[in-house]
């Protein structure tokens, strides 16, 4: 059924039914979206035209009985009137001045939305007051630090602790001698507790110096806790605490390496790459709770470390030198930064190092691998001397003896001079770089200069 406004055809011209047909306007170019329906105005006249519309050509279709009837001209389309404009939003009111003082400070640190920063710098333009506090906010934000790493401080424990324990001192105080390898053992306990299961199968490369050539072999990080901890085993069975080796443990008193290799084939070193995290953990508290509860009378025991021994208070210099540096092995690996020892304990493992290079001077030429002494002298007599300085935290100055052991080196006997960085004197003698990449001043006898570098670096094992 045709609606009011439409056309059935049954209508002829100037008949009462007629209602001309007038085309809807059509949309501007730039009208957004439909026009509203606008009904047909009524005819005021006779209207021509039946076959308007019938068609769109000059001429209607053959099949049109009404092809003859002659066509009137259209009326003319009537226009809408234009639209009527939207109302015009009113602009929100801007905050009260309170308010925008209050995000100053907000402003300054750029901590703002985008709403705010454009409301407190219109504000700005109108208040003298206002912009005169936030320039003083903008230079105060550039004195602020630097954003500083999410990471916490590696010494915040020892700080903690010091502040603790110079309120309340502990009944049982750690030896200052055994402090640096409780700072260690704490700082890889806390870098390994960040880690995932596929972190601790990450490859890593130990290396070390062995006659006159680097030595590497990769493991895991796994790996590395073992081999922490069937060396800090040695320390254990001398103080009488179980050995982590178990019955796995071979007879006599192997050295690290055999001690290593002997754990990585146990069935414990075959566990899951985790497994070795809380027992190493264990073990390290045993050994600081051990020598606290001991005092200072185990200071002078003797560990053996396969063909040399050190005094106790030395070996836990030695396992906390060794722990540091496995642990930026294992930083390097899994690609985290690591922080050296606090200045002081460094300076004690340069120490120790420094110590122990008369007696490696004597193995190397016990080996063949250094000259003969050039002029040989009584047990704590002076003799030839060279001057280690090492540069940087944990630096010093040391006068080791090159003929003997037993001798005193002092500075008027002095007949070279090394200097190096405190990190390369430790890499070195960790055996993490060679003599001739150790970055050193130099002055006086070449083949002193030599054979105190090899000897550093021959100070190192796995």
């Amino acid at each position: 059924m045709n609606g009011p406004d439409q056309w059935d055809g049954r209508e002829v011209s100037g008949g009462p039914g007629e209602r001309p047909r007038i085309p809807a306007p059509r949309a501007a170019p730039e009208d957004r979206g439909p026009l509203p329906d606008v009904p047909p105005a009524p005819a005021t006249g006779p209207a021509g035209g039946a076959g308007a519309g019938a068609g769109d050509g000059d001429s209607p279709p053959h099949d049109d009985p009404r092809a003859d009837t002659p066509r009137e001209p259209e009326a003319e389309p009537l226009t809408d009137p234009a639209p009527a404009p939207a109302p015009l939003t009113a602009p929100a009111p801007a905050p009260p001045h309170r308010v925008l003082k209050s995000l100053l400070g907000a402003w300054a640190l750029s901590a703002c939305s985008a709403e705010e920063t454009a409301a407190v710098e219109e504000h700005l333009t109108d208040c003298a007051s206002c912009a005169d506090e936030a320039l003083r906010l903008r230079d105060a934000v550039g004195l602020l630090h630097p954003a500083d790493s999410l990471d916490l401080d590696p010494l915040l424990r020892s700080r903690v602790l010091e502040g603790c324990l110079g309120r309340r001192p502990a009944r049982i105080p750690v030896p200052e001698w055994a402090a640096p390898y409780d700072a260690e053992t704490a700082k890889l306990d806390a870098l390994l507790r960040d880690m995932g299961e596929a972190e601790w199968r990450a490859p890593v490369r130990l290396r070390w110096f062995e006659g006159e050539r680097p030595v590497e072999r990769e493991t895991t990080v796994a790996g590395v806790m073992g081999h922490l901890m069937a060396v800090d085993g040695l320390v254990a069975t001398a103080l009488g605490l179980p050995d982590p080796l178990g019955t796995a443990a071979p007879p006599g008193t192997p050295d690290p390496l055999i001690r290593t290799e002997t754990f990585w084939r146990s069935p414990d070193g075959e566990l899951g790459p985790t497994a070795a995290h809380g027992p190493w953990r264990d073990q390290s508290y045993s050994l600081i709770r051990q020598v606290s509860f001991a005092g200072g009378k185990v200071a002078e025991l003797a560990v053996p470390y396969g063909d040399f021994r050190l005094p106790l208070r030395d070996a836990f210099l030695d396992r906390a030198f060794e722990c540091w540096v496995h642990a930026g092995d294992i930083a390097e690996a899994v690609d985290y930064p690591y922080e050296a020892p606090a200045a002081a304990h460094l300076h004690r493992m340069v120490d120790l190092a420094a110590r122990l290079l008369p007696s490696a001077l004597a193995d190397r030429r016990r080996a063949g691998l250094a000259a003969p002494p050039q002029r040989l002298v009584e047990a704590g007599a002076p003799g030839r001397t060279l001057h280690l300085e090492v540069e940087g935290n944990g630096g010093g100055h040391w006068y080791i003896a090159l003929d003997s052991p037993a001798a005193l080196g002092t500075p008027d006997r002095t007949v070279a001079h090394i200097a190096l960085d405190s990190a390369e004197f430790c890499q070195l003698a960790a055996g993490h770089i060679t003599p001739e990449e150790a970055a050193a001043g130099q002055h006086g006898e070449r083949d002193a200069i030599r054979e105190v570098l090899f000897a550093t670096a021959s100070l190192s094992r796995l």
